[in-house]
This record gives C-alpha cells, sequence and structure tokens, in this order.
C-alpha cells in the first residue's frame, strides 16, 4: 500500500472533524469521493495506481471512516457532503481540480462540478449516472445499518460475500478478507463492526432526495465541457445501459465510456480494464 498522510480539518458547518488521505506529489490534484457506506480504504488500489503522478485527496464523508459521526442525522445528505468537500479543497488551496466519484462520490462530483465548474477538469463516475434504478437503491436499503457487530473478520468477510458474492465475480476467500478489512473496523471490545455511523441509513427511510438530489439530468446538461468517464459494472442494478446511452447523447463531445465485466454495483477501479481506461482518460487529456 502507498504511504499517505493523515490530514484532519473542519466541516463546512464547523462542527466536526473530518478526516482524508492525503498521497502528495507534484501532479495535478485529483479528488476521490467513496460511496453510502464506505471510506477512504476503498481507493487503496487506485491511489497505489496513480500516487507519484498526482496529488490523491481521498476524504471520509463526515460518518465514514475515521471522520467525526454527526449527531444530527438530517446532515447525513449529498448537499451537506458537498459542502465539507469544497471546506476541504478551499483549504489545501488547490486550485484546478479532477474528482473521482464512486457511487453516492459520484453524485456529490456532479453537483460540485454543477456548483463551481470552472474548478474542475475532469470527471470520472464510477458506476452513477443521472438516473439512479429503483430496484438498486432498494437493495442499498435493504442492508445498510441494520447488523449487529461481528465476533471476528471471518464472519464479517463471509458477510460481505454473502451481501456482494453474486456482483463481484472472481473474489476468491483472501479478496473477502480484505474487503472486509476495507469496509469494517474493530471496536475496543474486539467487536467488528461497518466503519460508518448506522444513522446514515436514516436517510434511506425518507424520501429518495436524501439519498439522490432532484434534478440530475438539468445537472448533467450543465456538464457538458466537462470531459467526463463513465465506468458501469456489466452486473449493476444502480446505472442501467440506457442512463449510459442518454447521458452521451446529451454530451457528444466530451465524453467516454467503459463496462467492467463480472462486477456489479460498484466496480473496485483495481480492474484492469477499469485501470486502462482511467490512464487512457487522463493521457488524451494530457493529464
Amino acid at each position: 500500500m502507498m504511504r499517505y498522510a493523515d490530514h484532519v480539518y473542519r466541516s463546512a458547518d464547523d462542527r466536526l472533524d473530518l478526516y482524508a488521505r492525503i498521497y502528495d506529489a507534484e501532479g495535478p490534484p485529483l479528488l476521490l469521493m467513496h460511496g453510502l457506506t464506505r471510506n477512504s480504504a476503498d481507493f487503496e488500489a487506485l491511489a497505489s495506481h496513480l500516487a507519484g503522478k498526482y496529488k490523491l485527496i481521498v476524504p471520509d464523508q463526515r460518518g465514514r471512516g475515521r471522520s467525526d459521526h454527526d449527531p444530527d442525522p438530517q446532515n447525513y445528505t449529498p448537499a451537506i457532503y458537498v459542502d465539507d468537500m469544497f471546506a476541504l479543497v478551499d483549504g489545501l488551496q488547490l486550485g484546478t481540480v479532477g474528482m473521482i466519484g464512486t457511487s453516492m462520490g459520484g453524485l456529490m462530483a456532479m453537483m460540485m462540478a454543477a456548483i463551481a465548474p470552472e474548478r474542475f477538469d475532469s470527471l470520472i463516475l464510477n458506476d452513477i449516472g443521472p438516473a439512479v434504478e429503483a430496484s438498486g437503491l432498494a437493495r442499498i436499503q435493504g442492508y445498510v445499518g441494520q447488523l449487529a457487530p461481528f465476533n471476528s473478520w471471518q464472519q464479517a468477510a463471509d458477510h460481505c460475500q454473502s451481501v456482494h458474492g453474486d456482483i463481484m465475480i472472481g473474489y476468491d476467500a483472501q479478496d473477502w478478507l480484505a474487503f472486509a478489512r476495507h469496509v469494517c473496523k474493530e471496536t475496543a471490545d474486539g467487536k467488528i463492526c461497518f466503519a460508518y455511523d448506522p444513522a446514515i441509513s436514516e436517510g434511506l427511510s425518507g424520501s429518495d432526495q436524501t439519498v439522490v438530489p432532484p434534478d440530475l439530468w438539468a445537472i448533467w446538461d450543465q456538464l457538458s465541457a466537462i470531459p467526463t468517464l463513465v465506468i458501469r459494472g456489466a452486473l449493476s442494478d444502480i446505472l442501467s445501459p440506457a442512463t449510459v446511452v442518454e447521458m452521451q447523447s446529451r454530451h457528444p463531445d466530451q465524453f467516454s465510456a467503459v463496462e467492467i465485466a463480472g462486477r456489479g454495483h460498484t466496480p473496485m477501479l483495481d480492474e484492469a480494464d477499469a485501470l486502462a481506461a482511467i490512464d487512457q482518460f487522463y493521457a488524451n487529456m494530457g493529464k
């Protein structure tokens, strides 16, 4: 695993201490944003691939990983996370930034680029787009925040395999153990639990707008000048092929896409096809 520096900063509302990994380099900055229940560890493989060429900023959103939990679950929404991300990039004085967003992180990337398009020069959206399939959202609602702690890392790995095994084709026992260590943490009493505040699930029980902002096609239409790569899991139940086609039809000049075999929602961005597409995308930009 590549070495990184720990960075702690204040949330946009000045209520929480938030955490990010910084993989320092002289190259252009990239902001990597994880999905709903994940954290900065999700990007370890991609960071190892990109580190040295790019300055990587990889945050834990509030309530995840090493960032503080929010005592008010109403603040677990993409709009609040976006404010936190602007606080992060402003504090680091990054200038123009490229963004890579997985699932919820991709929704945030689109929102941020629409708010301040002059600040972002590229988007990579990992298995997310302006339309989110209801069946996939219902599946996620079914497992977030509902489990008691596990008694061992193996038990955690077995659970991860039971939930994701049909969309992560080819994973073996060691892969699932590594997956569990990325998404879980050990508690003071030796139990294993997911590395997120269970209260993030409260936002899933009401309006879908707490998870998926409204008018995403209107946002997408504002981003036609920003080079964008969409990475789709071939088995995804969140991002449909039809949505990818529609995205390209609205952005014919600055859009590319790749589909990753044997992956659902979401590819891990360590797959050979994903890494090749990312490298080519940045090469085409001269980045």
